[in-house]
């Protein structure tokens, strides 16, 4: 179509002009068209209620009153956004049923998609780049008649191509910039700094966060095309995949005609979705208001005490995931209740935070034959029972006070408890004068005590998780069970007889638990508050070689105990790296695990320095995981050649 003979206000200056047959010209060019279209409706209407259902032309008429009302109910649209309804092939109204952004994996890279499922279909779109204050369009890029969608078996998967995750140390990289911009914008709002500045700021972090949003996915999500065409989407949690699959299914049950769409319907169809999304937003932070909550930082304890409402006796477990940095995170998982429609696990787990807002408990049949195998990541693929999400509200969760709360999922009922503790009071160390046991006692104190190098418990924890937990998957991030911990730790303070028995059969993720609370619970941490300040200064450091001169200087200037203790677990963390195709636990990981507990601001420091717990993540965390790190992946570090090397150094920092 060529363009109009007449503006808008060209129109407008006619009608008042007093030209002889203004107005009828107006109706010939404006609505004449319209009219006819609608005209021609409603003949159709009658002539297929006159044709029979078998007649070669029914069909034909069938998809022209189609087009009909969709040009229509396009035009409608515009006048009233209200209007939502859109005719299928059965001459149904088409709705919306759910509509999010997920990352597509589309010639061989990741591409951020606006999918939208209506009732008889699956929309692929992307928004188009428009120019300042136009209005903003989707282009879609495939579609699926649902009568067609189906969802491969794990033997089809694994003839699909493998997913390649994305380096951690690149998506920490990411993380690290993201906080580091934060901190910048806060500064900046705090001293009343530029508008433009701020806004600048504030770009480069949606650039970062965006890469993080596009990147850190890695749960496949494949649909195919009865017709032959495959699609991969990536997700960052389980409960999505199970949303969008039990979505799509629901709608399957109903009986649905495969179809095709003109060109005509699939304009007028991608067009309804900027009205009728219900996401408007790319989920990154710099997208939110300045008034919503940041999130809390620090360690949600919550109890999983038991479930009700299965129909049939099964294998059953949970997992819990908090979102992180705009995606969700698996951060623990109960033991499995075998043969049970009433599981009681009663396990607490301790959870770490970072700028959390919600937490969805997923309640799963585990699934022991060996043939449903994802091929994507090599896990046995157990099923969904129920899902279900809470917000964690600070007014409710920040008490000293067990919350206990009930979760309906599917029928499903789950029992749980949870409180918060602040980072700020979750850090504070307080100096211990109890000289027995292990827990809370200085390092130099338990390690002459014991007469040896490495403290006792540090050694067992160590060769234990290398004995059975080196392969187990998440070992260090997944959550042991705090009550296993508690009892270990209180088995290793009375140094019973019975320590070595109690390991080979406790859960491995306890073990690992018990490790890192053992460093959490020193008196001061592993690499003193004396030298905290130089490791803050060392890292920054730009030039590479003066970086590793300071940073083996530090090493040199710790106590033997905790130089010869910090050089045993690095070796240790290397150990379990090996393994991280089968583990996915890499060394950006354990640092993230490890980093804040080995090394963190004394009490003075942070008082000094931070002003909320945001900042607190955000200023140190940051920097903590990368002094381990650098020490993770640097050449092995020998002990007698540190010291060695002391000759030629001075010792005060």
């Amino acid at each position: 179509m060529g363009e109009p003979p007449f503006s808008e206000k060209q129109h407008v200056s006619l009608l008042h002009s007093g030209v002889p047959g203004a107005l009828e010209l107006l109706r010939a060019l404006l609505y004449k068209p319209i009219d006819r279209v609608t005209r021609s409706t409603l003949v159709l209407h009658d002539l297929l209620k006159h044709t029979p259902v078998d007649h070669p032309d029914y069909p034909l008429l069938q998809d022209a009153l189609r087009i009909s009302q969709n040009f229509l109910s396009s035009i409608n649209e515009d006048i009233d956004p209200r209007r939502t309804a859109v005719t299928t092939p059965k001459g149904e109204t088409r709705q919306l049923v759910k509509d999010g952004f997920l990352v597509e994996v589309s010639e061989g890279s990741r591409k951020l998609r606006h999918v939208f499922l209506f009732t008889d279909v699956l929309l692929c779109a992307k928004l188009k780049k428009t120019s300042a204050g136009k209005h903003q369009q989707y282009d879609c890029k495939w579609y699926i008649p649902l009568a067609d969608l189906v969802f491969p078996s794990p033997e089809e998967s694994e003839a699909s191509p493998q997913v390649h995750p994305f380096p951690d140390h690149e998506l920490e990289d990411m993380k690290m910039k993201i906080s580091a911009l934060k901190s910048e914008i806060q500064k900046e709002k705090a001293n009343k700094g530029q508008s433009r500045a701020i806004e600048r700021l504030k770009k480069k972090m949606f650039e970062n966060e965006f890469l993080l949003l596009l990147n850190s996915p890695t749960i496949p999500f494949r649909i195919h095309n009865r017709n032959g065409k495959s699609y991969l989407f990536l997700l960052s949690s389980d409960y999505e995949r199970s949303e969008w699959r039990e979505a799509i299914q629901k709608l399957q049950k109903k009986d649905l005609q495969a179809f095709v769409l003109s060109s005509v319907e699939l304009q007028v169809l991608t067009g309804s979705c900027f009205k009728l999304r219900t996401v408007h937003n790319i989920p990154v932070t710099s997208n939110k208001d300045d008034d919503e909550s940041p999130g809390l930082y620090g360690f949600l304890h919550v109890i999983v005490h038991s479930a009700k409402g299965f129909k049939q006796s099964a294998n059953l477990y949970c997992t819990l995931e908090v979102d992180s940095f705009g995606y969700f995170v698996s951060k623990a998982k109960t033991r499995v209740f075998r043969d049970t429609a009433e599981p009681k696990w009663d396990e607490e787990f301790e959870i770490e935070l970072e700028g959390s807002q919600s937490l969805r408990i997923l309640c799963y049949e585990k699934c022991y034959d060996k043939t449903k195998v994802n091929k994507d990541n090599n896990e046995i693929v157990d099923k969904i029972m129920g899902k279900g999400q809470i917000q964690l509200d600070p007014q409710t969760v920040e008490t000293k006070n067990w919350h206990t709360d009930v979760i309906e999922m599917n029928g499903i009922k789950v029992e749980f408890s949870m409180k918060f503790t602040s980072r700020d009071m979750s850090l504070k160390r307080t100096p211990s004068k109890k000289q027995t046991g292990v827990f809370g006692v200085k390092i130099s104190v338990v390690t002459k005590r014991e007469r040896s190098k490495v403290p006792y418990i540090v050694r067992q924890c160590v060769e234990e998780v290398e004995k059975r937990g080196i392969e187990e998957v998440g070992i260090y991030r997944i959550s042991g069970v705090a009550t296993d911990i508690q009892a270990l730790k209180a088995v290793f303070d009375a140094n019973n007889k019975d320590i070595l028995l109690m390991l080979s059969d406790m859960d491995i993720n306890a073990i690992a638990g018990t490790l890192k609370l053992y460093f959490r619970e020193l008196p001061e941490p592993l690499l003193t508050d004396r030298l905290y300040p130089a490791f803050m200064e060392g890292i920054a450091l730009s030039d590479p070689a003066a970086k590793e001169n300071c940073m083996m200087h530090l090493l040199r200037s710790l106590p033997d105990p905790n130089l010869i203790t910090f050089l045993f677990l690095l070796e240790h963390l290397k150990r379990v790296a090996e393994k991280e195709p089968i583990n996915k636990m890499s060394l950006h990981n354990l640092a993230t695990v490890f980093g804040p507990t080995l090394l963190r601001p004394s009490e003075v420091e942070s008082k000094a320095h931070l002003t909320s717990a945001a900042d607190i993540w955000s200023h140190d965390v940051m920097a903590q995981v990368q002094v381990l790190l650098y020490y993770l992946q640097h050449p092995p570090i020998s002990f007698a050649d540190l010291k060695r090397n002391t000759l030629y150094f001075s010792t005060d920092v």
